[in-house]
């Protein structure tokens, strides 16, 4: 089989298809996330053991990213894209006919291929537009996937009910053959190929990582988004062992970040012109704060319930919905030749950190603890974000830009 960047299609790429590819590497993120305590039921294991498979596939989408920027900027987004989208399948077919949990989480970790749709659809975005502009693209681009962790959990809890866990996973399957024919019909090359050999291409990395403000726009996304991936971790224990939920009203209640994300993410797509990334990047790292802080202000005072605690992360998606398009956007408009190194460095900061907080998580809960142990460490990657960008603004206070 080979993929040529050039067979096809030689048009860009449409809104959907890039809503899709992003939407995939969420789907299969967070749709089995309602199944984990009967999985380990499954397996015969500890709920802790079947929670590494979040933080797992988090980690490897990390080292991924690291390779696929440079290896796409060299060859191309088309065919790096489709071989990403085969080998997923592939990967896919391996979680679902696992005899146990050791060969479970080695295809789970190599379901992380996945990551290619996050990094190539942003790429290809900023193939296209220029930095306001783009985070306005990326908005739209990251509501339209923000569909998909609203309505995954809800529907990964029905299908576990109906079906089996098994379910969550051949809906992935099933989706990703899609976008393999609607990537082959439709996504044409954004961006030349370099020319430079793979070796010349990583040793770009240097000059994105002596940007203070490449550093700078990365590590608020990466602190902002790490309260969700913390939240990724321990909230089906908190739902299913703190507050009895069943797996159908875990998947109902895990979705409410989402619905604040998709409205942070229209609001980036409106006013990110008019109002520029900083600003924007700000204001959604001081909105994911102020909904953990109240939420933990409520569980101290003795009045936290399973409607204040997921109900309050609504604020957590809202912020991220705003800061992560703009964040990403600034780290990408950094070197704008590198832009798909920069979008796998700067996802491989986020994902590096959010697969440490989602195994953090999960080690910190018990029955004991109750919440507030995920509430204080949310909190905190909070706080880090609004510092994060504080400097960066500060920066370019200073130096007049």
């Amino acid at each position: 089989m080979q993929f040529s960047s050039s067979s096809v299609s030689r048009t860009p790429p449409t809104l959907a298809t890039l809503v899709l590819l992003s939407g995939l590497s969420a789907l299969s993120m967070n749709l089995y996330l309602p199944s984990l305590p009967f999985m380990a039921t499954y397996f015969q294991t500890d709920y802790k053991v079947m929670q590494l498979s979040i933080a797992l596939y988090l980690l490897v989408n990390a080292v991924l990213q690291i390779l696929i920027g440079p290896i796409a900027d060299k060859a191309g987004r088309r065919p790096v894209l489709l071989w990403g989208l085969a080998l997923f399948l592939l990967a896919t077919l391996g979680c679902i006919y696992a005899p146990n949990v050791e060969t479970f989480l080695a295809f789970r970790m190599f379901q992380a291929v996945i990551v290619v749709g996050v990094v190539l659809s942003r790429a290809a975005v900023r193939d296209m537009y220029e930095q306001d502009q783009a985070a306005s693209m990326l908005g739209y681009v990251t509501m339209g996937m923000a569909v998909v962790p609203m309505i995954g959990p809800a529907v990964g809890g029905l299908l576990e009910e109906a079906f089996g866990w098994k379910a969550n996973f051949w809906l992935p399957f099933a989706l990703a053959g899609l976008a393999l024919l609607l990537t082959y019909s439709d996504f044409g090359e954004t961006a030349a190929a370099s020319g430079k050999t793979l070796l010349q291409q990583f040793r770009e990395y240097p000059e994105l990582l002596m940007s203070p403000r490449f550093w700078g726009y990365s590590l608020s996304s990466a602190f902002s988004s790490g309260a969700f991936f913390a939240y990724l971790g321990g909230a089906p224990f908190i739902g299913t062992e703190v507050f009895g939920m069943t797996a159908a009203e875990v998947g109902v209640y895990f979705g409410a970040p989402a619905i604040g994300y998709f409205f942070g993410n229209f609001i980036s797509g409106r006013f990110s012109v008019r109002i520029g990334v900083n600003r924007m990047v700000l204001w959604g790292c001081w909105l994911n704060a102020i909904g953990v802080a109240v939420s933990a202000a409520l569980f101290l005072a003795g009045l936290g319930t399973a409607l204040s605690f997921f109900g309050l992360m609504t604020f957590v998606g809202l912020g991220n919905g705003m800061a992560i398009p703009n964040a990403t956007a600034g780290s990408l408009s950094v070197r704008p030749h590198l832009a798909a190194t920069a979008s796998g460095l700067s996802g491989a900061i986020m994902l590096g950190g959010g697969a440490a907080l989602s195994a953090l998580a999960g080690a910190l809960l018990t029955h004991e603890t109750g919440a507030m142990p995920l509430l204080w460490l949310m909190l905190a990657t909070a706080v880090l974000a609004i510092g994060s960008i504080s400097v960066v603004i500060w920066r370019e206070r200073q130096l007049g830009l």
